[in-house]
């Protein structure tokens, strides 16, 4: 497995990186316990080192859930979890609110480093930005828990550029993780460039555009109940009809060079800039197989052309979150 750095921090981690959440929560059932964490052991066989998790997932079951995987492996790995949301006191799976006032952040870290049996969290994000809270506490509360040891290194999740800037003064920040694949490009505007003149590294979630971008979805797939999918407009049936053009290109492309077409969609991302790392999840060994090929295609410059063609003549139809999602999104 080749390597990669997050930016100018130091962070060492596989090219190619492993989004947990699906395991436990969001995209239906969750997978059985025991293949869970055979799955992820098996990850790490296969030379994957960055796991990336959050309290809110499950929520806390994910974390449980990796922190038996993987501490026994706790040499060879990097964890990355997060703060920021506030859970729904009865138990419901869906959060309730944001909440990144120093007392809950130090409160969720405490209660993060026992459920996934570690000393101290690699790399620790703000999960979504706090408009309650000044970015500025926000990072000289985890710079203190850097200083004693419990985190290592700092990130955060879908923020603005100012606000990007703003924690980074106060404590540098290692990597961003914001949503960003070959169907939602916002980053490329803004974000990038900061992060560039920045030296910090970038991880993208949902790098295979939750599943369609692998192929495996069609306009009339139908979703589990549980399923978040059913609560966003990009993959309700009309959005999904139009977006079927886009993957017809994309899977021409991927024929012609002799992969798949999510190997396609994460050897494009890696090509975009040597400091970037995604996570994209599974529940499946053939699934996880098939995403660390990626990591040995090399897209040529007319691939890359070709691809850049295909997006272009394309508008994406639906918004990647609802109202609700949106508004907790690139403060």
């Amino acid at each position: 497995m080749k390597k990669r750095v997050l930016g100018k921090s130091g962070l060492e981690v596989s090219a190619l990186g492993f989004g947990c959440m699906g395991m436990s929560w969001a995209y239906g059932p969750a997978g059985s316990r025991e293949d869970m964490i055979t799955l992820l052991r098996k990850a790490v066989d296969l030379g994957i080192t960055f796991f990336d998790t959050a309290e809110v997932y499950g929520p806390l079951t994910n974390e449980e859930l990796v922190g038996d995987a993987l501490s026994p492996l706790r040499d060879q790995v990097v964890i990355a979890t997060k703060f920021g949301y506030k859970l729904d006191p009865n138990g419901g799976a869906r959060p309730v609110g944001i909440d990144s006032h120093p007392k809950h952040i130090r409160e969720v870290a405490e209660a993060s480093l026992k459920r996934l049996k570690i000393d101290a969290i690699d790399l620790l994000y703000q999960h979504r930005v706090d408009p309650a809270v000044p970015i500025e506490e926000v990072a000289g509360t985890v710079k203190e828990l850097i200083q004693e040891g419990k985190v290592l290194h700092f990130g955060l999740s879908e923020a603005g550029a100012d606000t990007i800037r703003r924690a980074h003064a106060v404590q540098p920040v290692t990597a961003v993780e914001t949503e960003y694949s070959l169907w939602t490009r916002d980053p490329e505007t803004d974000i990038l460039p900061v992060l560039e003149e920045l030296g910090i590294g970038f991880v993208p979630y949902s790098p295979l555009g939750r599943g369609f971008l692998t192929g495996a979805i069609k306009a009339d797939t139908s979703f589990d109940s549980t399923d978040l999918r059913n609560h966003h407009p990009r993959f309700q049936k009309e959005a999904l009809v139009k977006n079927q053009s886009l993957l017809s290109s994309l899977e021409e492309i991927a024929k012609a060079r002799n992969v798949t077409p999510a190997q396609l969609a994460l050897a494009w991302l890696l090509a975009q800039k040597p400091w970037i790392v995604p996570i994209p999840g599974t529940r499946k060994l053939s699934r996880l197989e098939e995403n660390i090929g990626s990591v040995d295609v090399e897209l040529s410059s007319d691939d890359l052309q070709k691809i850049g063609e295909a997006l272009s003549a394309t508008e994406i139809e639906g918004r990647r979150y609802d109202e609700a999602g949106l508004k907790m999104v690139n403060l």
